[in-house]
């Protein structure tokens, strides 16, 4: 089949190159201009100089919703398009123009976890599985029916970087596998049931902030879904912010108020945690390793050099 690919950085990069090793002729690729971004910086395979060393044409777009990119793209005539990491809104006409639609790759298994950062959401959330899913797109984003979807586990101690690396392996075949079941005449795909849907909001500075209030085990999961690149879980000690880089759940009980430097524990710092700390019926947060306001990592013995005294989720408190 003819086919446009939308996509941008490594989700993007990995997508195009299993297309041009298929069958398919990748006749346009649009994504969009590089950026400054954090994330851009890290997962930054530049789905441009890869189209570009096979020959085919690019398109640079932040939103592709232009008249000159709708006419090269009837120009080309796409049996279908190919949406992966594509971030801003595909209009209908667009993904309606080719004559079996638009494809979409998604990293979550939908109907749940739509929208943004579904893996930190997913590991938050303590599922115990991710993926990727290949649906046909339709006016509502990440609602069309589902033509493929792959699962891998969530392991005890798997990060999002982990699962990022896990995904990324799936993007490219299951696109592949996708567009085989259209271009077979397959019509029947799955419908989402909207009941089980969930949308998921872009994760920001205050999704990152630790309250102390909540269970040891989900603070250590928020810990491991922060994981680097992303940016890490933080609190405040005497008024200054600190990250916290590994942790893990204690052994023991601690009771006692949310947030208290309270005991070493192997080779970690527990830190008391939890709505029900003060019955003495909750784990706490045991840190392992820490960066400070300066960008010194240390591990968590070296950093509290005495117990007591309390972390916090805003420096005035």
């Amino acid at each position: 089949m003819r086919v446009v690919m939308f996509g941008f950085q490594t989700w993007g990069h990995r997508t195009l190159q299993a297309l041009l090793d298929s069958e398919h002729d990748v006749v346009m690729v649009v994504t969009h201009p590089a950026g400054e971004g954090a994330y851009e910086k890290v997962w930054s395979d530049s789905v441009a100089e890869l189209a570009e060393s096979h020959g085919v044409p690019v398109l640079l777009r932040e939103r592709p919703d232009d008249e000159e990119l709708y006419e090269a793209l009837k120009q080309v005539a796409p049996d279908v398009i190919v949406a992966t990491n594509w971030r801003t809104w595909i209009p209908p006409r667009i993904f309606t123009l080719p004559v079996f639609g638009t494809l979409n790759v998604h990293d979550a298994l939908l109907p749940a976890y739509a929208g943004f950062s579904p893996l930190i959401w997913a590991l938050l959330n303590n599922e115990p599985e991710v993926g990727v899913t290949a649906h046909m797109m339709d006016d509502t984003l990440d609602a069309g029916p589902i033509v493929l979807q792959r699962a891998v586990p969530v392991g005890p101690a798997d990060t999002t970087t982990d699962l990022f690396d896990k995904t990324l392996e799936l993007f490219g075949p299951i696109t592949v596998d996708g567009l085989a079941e259209i271009a077979s005449g397959r019509r029947d795909f799955v419908p989402q049931d909207r009941s089980k849907a969930s949308f998921f909001h872009k994760r920001s500075e205050e999704d990152i902030r630790i309250d102390w209030t909540w269970t040891a085990e989900e603070l250590e999961r928020l810990v491991r879904a922060q994981s680097a690149p992303y940016p890490q879980a933080f609190c405040f000690h005497k008024g200054r912010r600190l990250e916290i880089i590994t942790a893990a759940v204690s052994e023991a009980v601690y009771g006692g108020t949310p947030g208290r430097i309270f005991y070493r524990e192997g080779d970690g710092v527990a830190i008391v945690a939890g709505a029900e700390a003060r019955r003495g019926r909750s784990k706490a947060l045991l840190i392992r390793s820490v960066r400070t306001d300066e960008g010194v990592e240390l591990p968590a013995h070296d950093y509290f050099r005495t117990m007591g005294g309390y972390l916090t989720s805003h420096p005035d408190r």
